[in-house]
Formats: C-alpha cells, sequence, structure tokens
C-alpha cells in the first residue's frame, strides 16, 4: 500500500476531506432533508428500542416524570427553615466531629466560593474544613479567598503547600491537618446538600456505621439544578466496586481506618479514590448506604464528570488499583480490562483453580429438538471439557424425544434418568443432583442455547470464591431482548421477584453500565445457575414447596442467609426461548403461581419489607429498567 493511500485511510485525513464535501452548497442545501431522515432514524430505533408505540409512550411519560422528578432532588430538596432548625437541634447520643478534606488546585473563585459555602451551611455544625493549597504562583487568589473565609470561622484550616504534591500527596497534607473523629473526602469544585453530614451523623448513630455513603448527582455548572445524572446507588457491593467506583461521592469514615489502610497512594493518582475506597471498605466494619442525593458533582470542561478524556491516565490508574488491591488483599493475580461501557468500568477476569468438574442438570420433557439445541450447543461451543450433563426425564410421551435419549447413551458426557412424579421444577432438579459427581453444579433450562464459547469459565471464575453462593447469566430471548440481567426481590406486579432490564436490546449499556459487568445481586435466574454442591447442600437444595416459580430466587435468599454473595455477569451469554416446556402463566397455572408468590412474599416479608439491597428505593417497582419512583 502506498504511503498516500495510507494517510487516506486515516481519522484525520478523512475528516479533511470531509469538511471541504460539507462546505459545498449541495450538502448545505440537503439540510432539511437529513433532519426529517434523523427524525425518522430516531422514531424507528426508538420503537424498537421500547417495544412499539405503547412502549415509546411509557418512555414519554416517564420523562416528563423525570424532568419533574429532577427539580425535587435539586435545590428545592433543600431544608426549610423550620427543617433546618430540627436538624440544628437534634442531639445525637456521640459527639463526632467531621474533617472534611480537600486538596485545592488552581481552583477558580466561583468554585470554590460555592465548595465553601456549602460546608458552611450545613445543618450539623461540628466540622472543620481542610484545605491544602497546592496552585501554581499565577493563581494566588486561592490562598486569599481561604485566608478570608478561615480569619471569619476557626472552624476552616488552610495550608499553602510550597511545592505541588498532586492529587495524593496534597489530600495527604490535608490528612495531616484533620483533628476530627471521621473524614469526609470533598473535591474543590463540587456542592455538597446541607443535610449531608446531619444524614451521616444520623446514620452513623442509628446503624453503627464507620463507613457511610450518599448517592449524588451531576450538575451542569454553573446552575445547580441543571441535573445531568441522578446517580442512585445500591447498597455496599463489593463486586461493583471492583468493576467501577460506583461509591465515588460522597462518604465520610472512621479515622482510625487509616491506620489499618494508610493514606492516598500518589501511583493511583487519578483514580487515588477508588484505590483508597476499595481499601477503606475493606477494612471497615459497617459500611452503610444513605439513598439520598446529597452531593452535586459540577460538569465543566475540565472535569472528569464531563469527560474522562480530561484525565485519560485515571483509566490506567483504576485499572491498576483493582488489580493491586486483589493482589495485595486477596492474593488474587486478575486481568483488569475496560468494557464497552466506559473506560472506567471493568470486566474482571479471575484465574481459575484447578480443574473441576462441573454437572449440568437439564429437566426435560419432551421437546426433542430444544434438548437437541441446548446440549449441541454445550459441546460445540463450550471451551470448558471437564463436564458431565444429567437430563432428567419428566414423563414425556413423544417418540422422537426418546429416540434422541438413544442417542444420548452414547455419549460419555451425558446420562439420562429418569424422574416419574408430578412436574416440580424444584424436585427434579434435587432429583438430578444426586445422580451427578461434580464439585460445581450447573442448573440449566432444555431451552436455552450457549452464546458465549467460555460461559462455564465466566461463571466457574465467581463461583468458586469463597464467598460466592449462586452465580447468574445474561440470557436473552430469541429476538436479541433481555431475559435476565439479575433478580430483584418486590420487584413487578406481584411484588415478589423481577428480573432487571427485561427486554431492553441486547446492545444496551443497562443504568450507569450495569449490563456491561459482573455485580452483586440478590438473586439469579435458575434457568442458567451454578453453585458449588457445598453450598447446595449447606441451604438444603431447592425448597420443594414451589413447584414451578421463585424456587430459585428462595434458593438465592438462602445462599445469602448463609452470608455467601450471589453474583451475576454479563460475560456468561446464552439465550433463553422460555416456556416453551410448560407454558404460559393461565388458568391454574396462574393460580398456581400467585400462590407460589404469596407462599414466597410470607417467608421473605422482613427482606421484602426492607428492600433489595443492590436497588435503590428511588426507583419504581412496577418498571424493571430503573425508572424513578413518581
Amino acid at each position: 500500500m502506498s504511503k498516500e493511500k495510507q494517510q487516506a485511510d486515516l481519522p484525520e485525513y478523512r475528516d479533511k476531506r470531509f469538511d471541504r464535501f460539507r462546505d459545498t452548497w449541495y450538502w448545505k442545501a440537503s439540510k432539511p432533508l437529513r433532519v426529517i431522515v434523523h427524525f425518522f432514524q430516531r422514531i424507528r430505533n426508538a420503537y424498537v428500542h421500547y417495544g412499539g408505540v405503547k412502549g415509546m409512550y411509557r418512555r414519554y411519560k416517564q420523562k416528563r416524570g423525570e424532568a419533574t422528578k429532577r427539580v425535587d432532588f435539586g435545590t428545592k430538596s433543600f431544608p426549610d427553615a423550620a427543617r433546618r432548625k430540627l436538624e440544628e437541634e437534634t442531639v445525637f447520643p456521640r459527639k463526632i466531629k467531621f474533617s472534611i478534606l480537600v486538596p485545592l488546585y488552581n481552583t477558580p473563585e466561583k468554585f470554590l466560593r460555592e465548595m465553601i459555602g456549602s460546608v458552611e451551611a450545613q445543618t450539623y455544625v461540628s466540622w472543620e474544613l481542610c484545605l491544602a493549597d497546592g496552585s501554581a504562583g499565577k493563581h494566588e487568589d486561592v490562598g486569599r479567598i481561604c485566608r478570608e473565609y478561615a480569619e471569619k470561622d476557626s472552624r476552616i484550616v488552610y495550608k499553602k503547600i510550597e511545592k505541588n504534591l498532586g492529587i495524593s500527596g496534597n489530600t495527604n497534607v490535608c490528612f495531616s491537618m484533620a483533628t476530627g473523629d471521621y473524614i469526609g473526602l470533598f473535591d474543590h469544585d463540587d456542592v455538597m446538600h446541607p443535610s449531608l453530614l446531619y444524614e451521616c451523623m444520623k446514620t452513623i448513630c442509628e446503624k453503627d456505621a464507620d463507613y457511610v455513603y450518599t448517592d449524588e448527582a451531576t450538575f451542569t455548572s454553573p446552575n445547580l439544578d441543571d441535573l445531568i445524572v441522578l446517580h442512585f446507588k445500591p447498597d455496599y457491593s463489593p463486586d461493583n466496586l471492583r468493576a467501577n467506583n460506583y461509591i465515588c461521592h460522597f462518604s465520610v469514615f472512621d479515622a482510625k481506618l487509616l491506620e489499618k489502610t494508610g493514606l492516598f497512594r500518589p501511583e493511583y493518582d487519578g483514580s487515588q479514590d477508588h484505590d483508597m475506597i476499595l481499601r477503606l471498605t475493606e477494612v471497615a466494619k459497617n459500611v452503610q448506604h444513605i439513598p439520598k442525593i446529597l452531593y452535586y458533582w459540577r460538569s465543566h470542561p475540565q472535569s472528569v464528570a464531563a469527560d474522562i478524556g480530561a484525565k485519560t491516565y485515571a483509566i490506567d490508574a483504576a485499572k491498576r488499583a483493582v488489580h493491586d488491591h486483589m493482589r495485595d488483599y486477596y492474593g488474587i493475580e486478575v486481568e483488569v480490562e475496560s468494557t464497552r461501557a466506559f473506560p472506567t468500568i471493568f470486566q474482571i477476569r479471575y484465574p481459575i483453580d484447578g480443574n473441576p468438574k462441573i454437572s449440568i442438570v437439564i429437566p426435560n420433557k419432551d421437546h426433542a429438538e430444544d434438548l437437541r439445541r441446548c446440549i449441541s450447543s454445550i459441546e460445540s461451543k463450550s471451551t470448558w471439557n471437564n463436564y458431565e450433563i444429567v437430563v432428567v426425564e419428566n414423563n414425556s410421551t413423544e417418540q422422537s424425544i426418546f429416540d434422541y435419549y438413544k442417542e444420548l447413551e452414547q455419549k460419555p458426557q451425558v446420562k439420562v434418568t429418569a424422574y416419574t412424579g408430578e412436574f416440580n421444577y424444584s424436585r427434579i432438579n434435587n432429583y438430578g443432583v444426586t445422580f451427578t459427581g461434580g464439585e460445581y453444579l450447573l442448573f440449566l433450562n432444555n431451552d436455552t442455547e450457549v452464546i458465549s464459547p467460555d460461559w462455564m469459565e465466566q461463571m466457574l471464575m465467581y463461583a468458586q470464591r469463597q464467598d460466592v453462593g449462586a452465580v447468574g447469566a445474561k440470557l436473552y430471548y430469541g429476538d436479541n431482548t433481555i431475559q435476565h440481567a439479575g433478580v430483584v426481590i418486590g420487584l413487578g406486579a406481584h411484588r415478589s421477584a423481577g428480573h432487571t432490564h427485561y427486554k431492553m436490546p441486547r446492545e444496551h449499556l443497562g443504568y450507569m453500565g450495569r449490563l456491561c459487568y459482573a455485580q452483586d445481586v440478590t438473586a439469579v435466574t435458575g434457568a442458567c445457575l451454578m453453585v458449588k454442591r457445598s453450598v447446595y447442600e449447606e441451604v438444603g437444595g431447592l425448597d420443594e414447596t414451589f413447584t414451578i416459580s421463585l424456587n430459585d430466587v428462595d434458593f438465592c435468599l438462602k445462599i445469602r442467609e448463609k452470608g455467601y454473595l450471589n453474583i451475576f455477569t454479563p460475560f456468561a451469554e446464552l439465550y433463553h426461548y422460555e416456556s416453551k416446556t410448560r407454558g404460559m402463566e393461565e388458568g391454574e397455572k396462574l393460580r398456581r403461581y400467585e400462590r407460589e408468590c404469596e407462599h414466597f412474599r410470607e417467608r421473605w416479608k422482613a427482606q421484602l419489607d426492607a428492600g433489595d439491597p443492590y436497588y435503590n428505593p428511588n426507583f419504581s417497582l412496577d418498571y424493571s429498567d430503573f425508572t424513578l419512583r413518581f
């Protein structure tokens, strides 16, 4: 290839050619047509994305409701005079002083004054603001403004750093200035809600928390009410935190934790907060989440909130932070890769210990072609070879399935066993387990089809961890919409349990990128569920009082009661053609489903009343797409 041809293929050359084209009269004349075409393209994409006209209308109403709701989370949420007085006069059972640490660097005057003003406006008054200034010489106004505030309020402490030490070094100077019982980390260009410290204090006292974090919002500078992103977070989720720094802002923690973690580490500058939060939450005894927007993250051209490209080094720093954390705390060498969602949202690959056998249990009645497709996809696509398949035959009547069973008898990795009782999903699977010999059990529906060649490895790398119970895969319908991406208890019309991101397009990123990383969830579907045999036995297997529905969710909740985490991974992908074996829920089947929902709600009432810890009370329980509760 000639040098000219190589150059012509470069983006900058293509851009220049396109710029010349855009300057022509016929390109400018075509603008009305292009506007119309783009409009209909957006309508078409919305039609597909939201599932037709009905879905588009619901999304329209949702957007209008969210626009109204956004106002509620801005300055409208600030306490009025009566509320402020109540909060200011509240007497807590503990005396705690918060040290708010702010490293300054060339901070614009408007941002600086708004930041300091938001601290001074706190309804909880026992605080100190530690300002360490690493600004360059031409930004002397930073020091002048800080000294101005410090002269008026003794709670504001200012120190000029002669030489800029970077974000970690400057923050560590703040640490040396702090005298408080709890430490809060605050960015120099952001804003606090007036009740932030009050809510943190309340949580510390009520729940004996040594680490507390809040929800947050990004706003377009300078208007605090121009909220761009509302980030409603789950309760403490270690796997979510490893995959992305979802905690981010705002958090406070017991200063004593620093004795175990140490201060900020300059080698992680750019993602020094991710590194620090990983270490702090690891040693904290009680991490608590306040599901309220109490922190406002300013978006401006130089901020990460506006564009991660403003700090490209942060990506590599975040990868190293996660890698080194897993190595230092767990002795595990993981691989950390950016995902399609965002450069700092990661896929983490855990090494697999040994070559354990995986026992795949598949209940089946008739539907020879479904079962053939399922088993063929396992055999032809799977890169994990140490597995066995146990097919549990349940009262089939069609000759085609018995002919296929004869074929399966010739396969050394497959065995067929017969269960002759009435259909009971839990009992059939429990029965199938008795014929398995693997260290890991993989419950799989007969109407599934493998997509990801390494699907078993992706599930096994989590299932083998000592702190993990059940692991679920990402499942799609035949039309490439999502069937399963984790289960939320209380979600849906029956307020029992429902799938998140249900029927969203396969390529959707999910709420805050949730469809792109492995995460902690309350439950996963039994259509594709891996669990250690020891954990399965510890919880007594599947509860056979749940004959068809919610047995998998009940199983996962029993696992959580034992202290294990349940994991959803989007990197194990399968099709799930669903309900082909037992049909749609109607008539007696529907009544049976409703009875099992009632049974589930009675058994897990306390958990349902508390709400799903990996969801957020600000989200609606009527929809699966993280729609705000209006």
